[in-house]
C-alpha cells in the first residue's frame, strides 16, 4: 500500500515557538528556527540554498520538508503623495490590498486580514464586496515581507521603511483570530521584524468576546472603529453592534486597556459622514460616550467610493466637529487622505473577491435602482 507523502510546510507564516517545533520534529536543534526566520524575515530569502550558514544536509532535508512562498503580486500603484498599494492574490482566488503610508520619519503598513469583510459597514467600500475567506498567516505576514522586500530594508536598521503596522486593511481581524495574532507575533519578534507592540496596531469594528481572548494573547496597540455615538445610529451603519452594542464594546476595550498593566489608551476611529453622525449633538454625545476611557480620537472625513450614498462633509464640519471634541479635553486628529488617487485611502479598499454571500450584486443592483 502506497504511503501519504507528508505535505511540505509554509514556514513564512510560523511563529519562532512554532518554527522550533518544526525543527524539533525533524529531529535538528531549535536555534536552528532562529537562522531560519532571519532569512525570511531579515533578508526576504525565499529559498533554502542561500542560508548560508546552514549546513548542506539540513537545507536538503528543509527541501523536502518545508517552502518559503508569500502571496502573488498581482500589481503595485504608486501615489502622487508617495503612497504605495499592492494588490495581492491569495489562495482562495480573491485579491486583497496592502497599502504603505510614509510620512516623516514614519512608514505605516495597512494589512487585510480577510478577503473581503463579512461586516458589511455601510460606509466601507471593502464590506460591500462580500466575503469569500480568511487569509492564513503566511498571506498576512507575506504582506509585510513583499513590501519589507521592495524596499531592501532590513528589521532593526534605524531607516528601514516599515516602522509601524496597521490592521486596518480588507476584513475584520478578530474574525481570523488564530491566523492574525501568529502573524503580529513574527511582527514583533526579533527574529521577524522587531517592530515596539506600541507600533503594531490591531483595528476591530467590535467584536466584544475575542477581545477578553487578545489579552492573553498578545501586547499590542487596541484601535475601535466606533463612527457613530449612540446605538440606534450605530446600528445603522456598523451592524454588528446589534450583537455587541457600545456598553458592551467599550467595556471590552477598556478591560483590554487595563489589562496590559502600564498607561495606555485606546484609539477611537470615527468617519465623518456628512450630515449623518457630524452634527454638533453627535460630537456632544461621543464627547460624553468616551469620557470615562483614556482614548485618542482619529476622525476620518469620508473617501467615497461608486455608489456609496454617503458624501464627505464639508471641511467647516469637520472643523467644528473637531473642536468640539477638542474643548471638551479629547486628544483629536484628522486623518489626511492618503492615497485616494489610486484608491488607497481609509475605506476605499476593494480587491477583487470572489463573493460567496452575493452582497456585491444585491448592493449595486439596489444602488443602481436609487439613482
Amino acid at each position: 500500500m502506497n504511503q501519504a507523502v507528508p505535505e511540505k510546510i509554509n514556514l513564512l507564516g510560523l511563529t519562532l515557538p512554532q518554527m522550533e517545533a518544526f525543527f524539533a520534529d525533524l529531529g535538528e536543534k531549535r536555534f536552528r528556527a532562529a537562522q531560519v526566520m532571519k532569512w525570511i524575515h531579515h533578508f526576504g530569502v525565499d529559498n533554502f540554498v542561500d542560508m548560508t550558514n546552514v549546513g548542506k544536509a539540513l537545507r536538503e532535508k528543509l527541501e523536502r520538508s518545508a517552502y518559503i512562498q508569500g502571496p502573488e503580486v498581482v500589481s503595485e500603484d504608486i501615489s502622487e503623495d508617495g503612497t504605495r498599494k499592492w494588490v495581492i492574490r491569495v489562495a482562495s482566488g480573491s485579491c486583497v490590498e496592502t497599502v504603505y503610508i510614509p510620512q516623516n520619519n514614519r512608514g505605516t503598513l495597512c494589512v487585510s486580514s480577510q478577503a473581503g469583510c463579512a461586516l458589511d459597514c455601510s460606509f466601507c467600500s471593502t464590506g460591500k464586496q462580500g466575503f469569500n475567506s480568511d487569509l492564513t498567516a503566511a498571506e498576512i505576514i507575506g504582506q509585510v515581507w513583499i513590501a519589507n522586500k521592495s524596499f531592501g530594508s532590513v528589521p532593526g536598521k534605524i531607516d528601514r521603511a516599515i516602522t509601524n503596522v496597521v490592521m486596518m486593511g480588507m476584513g475584520e481581524p478578530l474574525l481570523n483570530f488564530d491566523n492574525v495574532v501568529a502573524a503580529m507575533h513574527i511582527m514583533l519578534d526579533d527574529f521577524g521584524y522587531g517592530i515596539s507592540k506600541r507600533k503594531v496596531t490591531l483595528s476591530t469594528a467590535g467584536v466584544a468576546p475575542m477581545l477578553d481572548r487578545l489579552a492573553e494573547e498578545i501586547d499590542v496597540a487596541l484601535a475601535l472603529s466606533l463612527h457613530a455615538p449612540n446605538d440606534e445610529l450605530r446600528n445603522q451603519l456598523v451592524p454588528i453592534n446589534k450583537k455587541y452594542p457600545l456598553a458592551v464594546i467599550l467595556d471590552s476595550c477598556q478591560r483590554y486597556i487595563s489589562s496590559l498593566g502600564e498607561k495606555r489608551y485606546l484609539t477611537v476611529e470615527y468617519t465623518l459622514l456628512s450630515g449623518v453622525n457630524d452634527q454638533p449633538e453627535h460630537a456632544q454625545q461621543l464627547s460624553e460616550l468616551l469620557k470615562d476611557i483614556p482614548c485618542k480620537i482619529n476622525l476620518i472625513p469620508f473617501n467615497p467610493f461608486p455608489y456609496s450614498g454617503y458624501e464627505r462633509p464639508s471641511n467647516n464640519a469637520i472643523r467644528r466637529f473637531q473642536d468640539a471634541l477638542h474643548n471638551a479635553g479629547y486628544n483629536v486628529t484628522v486623518r489626511t487622505p492618503r492615497g485616494d488617487d489610486i484608491d488607497a485611502a481609509c475605506g476605499q479598499l476593494v480587491g477583487q473577491v470572489q463573493d460567496k454571500t452575493k452582497r456585491s450584486e444585491r448592493y449595486i443592483a439596489v444602488r443602481q435602482l436609487e439613482v
